[in-house]
């Protein structure tokens, strides 16, 4: 097994999501990567406006919620590291970075699907369409627990 991908879209990484990574990654002693992406909200006229970028604070609780998922993993004796990324297509980049990185599967929190048409305006809906876009299996755990 190459490795694991653990991401999120936004949203705290779950510990039934660490716990999934770890059990995916544990038989062969594949590594965990984590992977957050901090939103970028749109653009103002096709440019990008500071106003739309992550702020401080959310790029700051995006690490932290990275570095606890690394610590974890690597308290279970995994090898793990992990990453932060703006983006406006968030199932996109997490793809992109499986793929870049080798993964054999994606671990993702999520909520409970919704309907077609208003799930493609939700952002809590985005770990659905990484499971649509993905070429690799990708675990959805149920991020209420």
């Amino acid at each position: 097994m190459s490795g694991i991908l653990l991401a999120t879209e936004e949203r705290a990484i779950a510990p039934e999501a660490i716990e999934t990574a770890a059990r995916l990654a544990e038989p062969e002693g594949a590594p965990v990567y984590v992977f957050a992406i901090a939103r970028i909200h749109g653009t103002s006229l096709g440019f990008p406006h500071p106003g739309l970028l992550p702020t401080r604070a959310e790029w700051e609780a995006q690490r932290v919620s990275v570095d606890k998922a690394v610590k974890a993993l690597k308290r279970r004796g995994l090898r793990s590291a992990g990453r932060v990324l703006g983006s406006r297509k968030a199932s996109k980049r997490i793809c992109e970075e499986a793929q870049r990185l080798g993964c054999d599967a994606i671990v993702m929190g999520a909520d409970p699907p919704r309907g077609a048409i208003v799930s493609d305006f939700l952002w809590s809906q985005e770990p659905q369409r990484v499971r649509k876009r993905a070429k690799i299996p990708v675990h959805l755990v149920d991020a209420a627990g």
